[in-house]
């Protein structure tokens, strides 16, 4: 799915980096004409490092998750954040822990606030993903859980069944997992204590 540029994304000066293969709007166009701004199309990598880390959402997918992630990046794209797409790019098998350190290396670094995985049943990333030291996945599979996580745990990364889920109910639960705020509060206490335990091991690998 490309990205498609309108008039909004047009700044007021200077010039607007756009992915290869992005659709610009005429009116879009006409704006950028107006205000004097360049419109230049670069790899995607280059255009992610003009925007804040708090806008990237990293996603990614094995061969079982490819068709749903596929489907879900439009969907991300339409809350106004910007997608990180580390693969796979074909339904040829592949390893879900490869994608699942990929994506939470992004999230791990401050490269990308939020990660989504799919696989087949979405238990395996979530396993990967969380031997990350940083990376709190979870595992969803409705609106109930998907906002849980985020209330409660203050996940950073979703991890979601492929071939578990109907479309429809991937998107409710990714579309409730991004709108839904950390709670803070006495959530954060318990938070902490999950960072002490990860602290904890750490140390001893270290030693």
């Amino acid at each position: 799915m490309r990205q498609v540029i309108t008039a909004q994304d047009v700044p007021g000066a200077g010039e607007l980096r756009v992915a290869i293969g992005s659709i610009v709007t005429a009116s879009a166009y006409e704006v950028a004409a107006a205000r004097g701004v360049r419109i230049l199309e670069v790899p995607e990598e280059q255009v992610a490092a003009d925007v804040p880390p708090a806008k990237i959402v990293a996603l990614g997918a094995d061969h079982g998750g490819f068709v749903m992630k596929q489907a879900l990046k439009p969907v991300i794209e339409s809350l106004g954040l910007l997608v990180r797409d580390v693969g796979v790019f074909d339904e040829k098998p592949a390893d879900y822990p490869d994608i699942a350190l990929k994506v939470a290396e992004l999230v791990a670094n401050g490269a990308a606030a939020r990660g989504v995985i799919v696989d087949g049943a979405g238990i395996g990333s979530s396993i990967a993903a969380n031997k990350v030291p940083g990376i709190r996945a979870a595992l969803c599979y409705d609106k109930a859980s998907a906002r849980n996580s985020r209330e409660h745990n203050d996940s950073n990364v979703v991890t979601l069944g492929g071939r578990m889920l109907t479309q429809t109910q991937a998107e409710d639960v990714l579309r409730t997992w991004l709108g839904t705020p950390f709670g803070g509060g006495r959530h954060q206490a318990r938070i902490q204590k999950i960072l002490d335990i990860e602290k904890q091991f750490l140390r001893k690998a270290d030693s």
